[in-house]
């Protein structure tokens, strides 16, 4: 396939875009800076240079495309309404990032016993129905000839095709280097789904090829307290014990969003759709061991 692929440049962006020619596909690739064509170039991606606010273009690129996935921002709309205006009516793949943390509960580093799954999802907090709107948006779009699906990711861990940061893990190992400390928000009782990135790449290439129109996956393949993930970083970094850290100093640290949602919520799900619509079978470690044997160990340390 002919595939125009947003946030080409990103962690996962271009992890996707590098398992897209391994798979024979021609891959169109969005990106923000000019320096970052070369890049792209070097895994067999063509990039072009511009944004999620350029709707002309992306309305160009998505109706020369066979396909199209965006794996840029989760939260921009008009970029989301661009790409149906320009499939509609096509029965084309559209492939529309996503992540967990819209089931995120904000608990300040406590756990939870609450599971979600993919056919009972909650009423979204006031700070996550923007993004809900978008995902919604693109599975009614099935009922305009579009085959759209939304792959709602839960914390990524693994080295991507360039030395790009993931969302979470990062953070904590940036913070332990730059203090000395590992720290996690509250008592770190706080539990999060997760997914190797290789297993992220496996399910869009199978979902580009089969998803059926107006399907909602949670793209998951375990999960793990963050006080075990920080304990494990520490070991990793021959460091003394991680250590509780109150929200408000976390927030001062990460900003609201992330040490709120991305570091100090649960977001318990279950992807059952992706094992029986499409066959797949994550292969990853899990992310302790991953933790304890590759974070260190890449040609780009940095980008975990």
């Amino acid at each position: 396939m002919r595939v125009f692929l947003t946030g080409a440049a990103g962690f996962i962006g271009s992890s996707i875009a590098a398992g897209l020619v391994r798979a024979g596909h021609q891959v169109t690739g969005l990106v923000r800076k000019p320096e970052q064509v070369a890049e792209l170039a070097a895994i067999g991606v063509q990039g072009i240079v511009g944004t999620l606010n350029d709707r002309e273009l992306i309305i160009e690129q998505a109706k020369a495309a066979d396909a199209v996935i965006n794996a840029a921002s989760s939260d921009h709309r008009g970029a989301v309404e661009a790409i149906i205006e320009a499939l509609a009516g096509s029965n084309k793949p559209f492939l529309h990032t996503s992540g967990s943390s819209i089931v995120g509960d904000a608990s300040g580093g406590e756990g939870t016993e609450q599971i979600y799954y993919e056919d009972k999802l909650p009423v979204p907090t006031a700070d996550k129905a923007a993004r809900v709107a978008i995902d919604e948006l693109v599975l009614a779009s099935a009922d305009k000839g579009v085959r759209a699906s939304v792959l709602c990711n839960t914390l990524i861990y693994g080295h991507g095709a360039l030395p790009r940061d993931s969302v979470q893990l990062p953070r904590l190992l940036k913070q332990a280097r730059k203090s000395g400390i590992v720290r996690h928000v509250g008592p770190g009782r706080n539990i999060w789904s997760n997914v190797h990135i290789d297993d992220v790449v496996s399910l869009y290439l199978l979902a580009l090829e089969k998803s059926p129109a107006g399907t909602f996956y949670f793209v998951e393949s375990g999960e793990a307290a963050f006080r075990d993930m920080t304990a494990a970083i520490a070991q990793a970094l021959d460091l003394g014990p991680a250590q509780d850290w109150p929200l408000p100093e976390a927030i001062a640290e990460w900003g609201y969003e992330m040490a709120s949602y991305g570091l100090g919520s649960n977001s318990r799900v279950r992807g059952e759709r992706s094992r029986k619509l499409l066959g797949w079978q994550p292969q990853g470690p899990s992310v302790l061991e991953w933790i304890e044997n590759d974070m260190l160990r890449s040609p780009h340390a940095t980008a975990v």
